[in-house]
């Protein structure tokens, strides 16, 4: 069986994943979405763990009461395929038992690229807290570009690291690149969504201090959209055995 746990997030540069995914549903309601968790929990704890190329699975909702993050982790893309090929649609049509009419929006295969240790984490000890919220920065180019992407990335990197004031309860900021080249999804850790909120309600445009390496970010050649969505960790279980490593 799956090792559940207390609700210890998922470690975004955890070593050996070859293949971090990221799935949107819309589940339509607050209830509908509580509903969900616990279809997806039950489905989860009451089987076998599916394969060792599964990682970690983690479920989050949306703070918009209505939608759910998936984000699994694997040792590669062919893990992923034998688990749709065997296993996904029986897990899935369980859920959808539960909760008819379950809208799945996106998934997102990508590849982790870097991550940053944010300065303003939240409490001043230099010490990593427990996320309370995880906000889901999701990019797109107007094109394939590998390069394209990954400069875009080191470009948040520099603004960062010249930002004279880092928003408070920042934490860390984990950055995949999409397999088809198009976008880049920053998993981005929070003390909580109101730290959040204020980041985006202070100077500038965004999170961000209204500098030179702050606008380049937002008004990167090819830059199509910027869409960002916040969740709370609803769910987690990992590889039995894996002891997270």
């Amino acid at each position: 069986m799956p090792e559940t746990r207390p609700l210890t997030h998922p470690d975004p540069a955890r070593p050996g994943v070859g293949a971090p995914f990221f799935s949107f549903w819309d589940v339509g309601t607050p209830e509908r979405q509580r509903a969900a968790v616990a279809a997806i929990e039950a489905v989860w704890t009451g089987r076998p763990w599916p394969l060792p190329g599964l990682l970690s699975y983690s479920v989050y909702a949306g703070t918009d009461g209505r939608t759910l993050l998936h984000y699994s982790q694997w040792a590669d893309e062919r893990a992923y395929e034998d688990f749709v090929r065997d296993q996904r649609a029986h897990r899935n049509d369980e859920v959808d038992r539960a909760v008819p009419g379950i809208e799945r929006l996106d998934l997102v295969r990508t590849r982790y690229y870097r991550g940053f240790g944010l300065p303003g984490d939240g409490n001043g000890s230099g010490e990593r807290p427990e996320p309370g919220c995880v906000v889901i920065v999701d990019v797109t180019f107007d094109g394939p570009d590998e390069a394209r992407q990954r400069a875009w990335v080191d470009a948040v990197g520099e603004a960062l690291d010249t930002d004279p004031a880092p928003p408070a309860g920042g934490i860390s900021g984990h950055f995949h690149l999409s397999t088809d080249g198009t976008r880049v999804v920053n998993y981005a850790e929070w003390v909580s969504e109101q730290a959040h909120l204020d980041a985006l309600a202070a100077a500038g445009e965004g999170v961000g201090s209204p500098t030179p390496q702050w606008h380049r970010v937002r008004n990167f050649p090819g830059l199509v959209r910027s869409d960002v969505r916040r969740y709370r960790l609803a769910f987690t279980a990992e590889r039995p055995g894996s002891g997270g490593e």
